[in-house]
C-alpha cells in the first residue's frame, strides 16, 4: 500500500513561503512581481489555466497581467505585443498560455521571450542552462515532480529513475534534473524495446507520455517512487493520469493521485519563478 504524495498541501506550502518572499520583497524593497499571461483563442483548457494562475497571483500578493487575444491574430501581433511587455518594467515573468492558432508559429514566440522573463523556461537559452546544470528557471510542471519527490525523504542520489516520455517541456527536463541530483537516468519513449523490463528497474518512475492508464502494475518495481505528470479525460468524463492508479498503488512506496498531485506544483512552481524573475531584474541577492 503506497504513502500518497498530496500535490495539493505541498504546492500550498510552496505558494505560502513565496507570499512571505513577496511581503518582505514589498515592504523592504517596493517591488511587487508582476507576470502577464497571453491567451490566444477560446480554448478552454486554456482559459481555465489561465484564470487558475490569476488566482494563484492574487494569492501570492503578484501583479496580474491577461491579454486575451482573438483566434484571428497574427503572428505579428502576437510578437508586437511580447516585445512590448519585454520592455514593461512592471512585468517580470511572460507566459503565453499553449497551444496558439496554427497560424502562429509557437517556436518563433516562445524564443521572442525575454529569456530572464521566460518564467515557464521554454526559450532555448534557458534550456541549454538547464542542460550545464546553471539555470535560473526550471520548466514549472519537472520542477513541481522534483519537490514531490524530495517530499517523500527518498534520495535521488545513486537511484535507477525512468522518466516515460521525451517532450521538450517535461521529459527531457525531468530527466535532466534527476541527473543532477545523481540519479541514474533513462528516457523511454515509442521506440523503447521492451518497456516493462526497462521500467520495472526503477526506483523512481516518472510517467509523462500522455496515454491514459498507460503503465499497469506489471511495469512497476515493488517500493517503486510512482510521479504520474499525465492528466487525462476518459470517455466519461473522469479525469486518469498516464498510471494506472488501481494496479499501481499497492506495490509502489509512494505514489501522485491524479488530479492533486503534480497539476496543482505546476503553478506553483511559476510562482515561483516569478518571484526568482523579479529578484533577478532588480539586482536583489536575498
Amino acid at each position: 500500500m503506497a504513502n500518497i504524495i498530496d500535490g495539493k498541501a505541498v504546492s500550498a506550502k510552496v505558494k505560502e513561503q513565496v507570499r512571505i518572499e513577496t511581503e518582505a520583497l514589498i515592504q523592504k524593497h517596493g517591488i511587487q512581481p508582476g507576470l502577464a499571461v497571453v491567451i490566444v483563442g477560446n480554448d478552454p483548457a486554456s482559459r481555465v489555466y489561465v484564470n487558475n494562475k490569476k488566482k494563484a497571483c492574487e494569492a501570492v500578493g503578484f501583479k496580474s497581467f491577461e491579454y486575451a487575444l482573438p483566434e484571428e491574430t497574427t503572428q505579428e501581433e502576437l510578437l508586437e505585443l511580447v516585445d512590448t511587455l519585454n520592455k514593461d518594467k512592471n512585468v517580470n515573468g511572460i507566459l503565453v498560455q499553449l497551444p496558439v492558432p496554427k497560424q502562429i508559429d509557437d517556436k518563433a514566440i516562445i524564443n521572442a521571450i525575454a529569456a530572464e522573463k521566460d518564467v515557464d523556461a521554454f526559450h532555448p537559452e534557458n534550456v541549454g542552462r538547464i542542460m550545464i546544470g546553471e539555470y535560473s528557471f526550471l520548466p514549472c510542471t519537472p520542477a513541481g515532480a522534483m519537490e514531490l519527490i524530495d517530499s517523500t525523504g527518498v534520495e535521488i542520489a545513486g537511484k535507477n529513475c525512468v522518466v516515460i516520455g521525451r517532450s521538450n517541456i517535461v521529459g527531457k527536463p525531468m530527466a535532466m534534473l534527476l541527473l543532477h541530483r545523481s540519479g541514474t537516468v533513462t528516457i523511454c519513449h515509442s521506440k523503447t524495446q521492451n518497456l516493462a523490463e526497462v521500467t520495472r528497474q526503477a526506483d523512481i518512475l516518472v510517467a509523462a507520455v500522455g496515454r491514459a492508464n498507460f503503465v499497469t502494475g506489471d511495469m512497476v518495481k515493488e517500493g517503486a517512487v510512482v510521479i504520474d505528470v499525465g492528466i487525462n479525460r476518459l470517455d466519461n468524463g473522469k479525469l486518469c493520469g498516464d498510471v494506472n492508479y488501481a494496479e499501481v498503488e499497492p506495490k509502489a512506496s509512494w505514489i501522485t493521485p491524479v488530479p492533486g498531485g503534480v497539476g496543482p506544483m505546476t503553478i506553483a512552481m511559476l510562482m515561483r519563478n516569478t518571484l526568482t524573475a523579479a529578484k533577478a531584474q532588480n539586482g536583489i541577492q536575498d
